[in-house]
């Protein structure tokens, strides 16, 4: 079975900006409180700063695909561990937080191998 190549070009590009906007959503929470506006807004910006870093990453990964494949793996993986101990202080069940790490760290790994896959597949061609 045979791939385009825009198949391996677009697919991490558009995980990548879909996995950024699911973490975006938890950042929403900073508006629940009770704090003036200002509070919360600065509040909302800083719980942003992930995702701005992942927005980061992702336009570096849209032009030099190694480099970026690489740093979103090292997100992925780096960050699980921190995650996972983070969760399971809050609620001491491993499957959740396995589940967790699941959620929001693995899939920047997978985004990571499939920008290493786009570079490899464009160098060969």
């Amino acid at each position: 079975m045979k791939y385009s190549p825009k198949v391996f070009y677009w697919l991490p590009r558009i995980l990548a900006i879909l996995a950024i906007l699911f973490i975006s959503m938890f950042a929403l929470d900073a508006f629940s409180s009770d704090d003036s506006f200002i509070v919360q807004l600065g509040d909302f910006i800083m719980h942003l700063i992930p995702s701005f870093v992942l927005l980061f990453t992702l336009i570096l990964s849209w032009k030099r695909e190694l480099l970026g494949g690489i740093i979103f793996m090292v997100i992925g993986l780096g960050m699980s561990p921190f995650v996972y101990k983070i969760n399971y202080n809050m609620n001491q069940s491993f499957w959740t937080s396995l589940g967790v790490i699941m959620t929001i760290t693995i899939p920047f790994f997978i985004i990571g191998v499939l920008f290493l896959v786009s570079h490899f597949k464009k160098k060969n061609s």
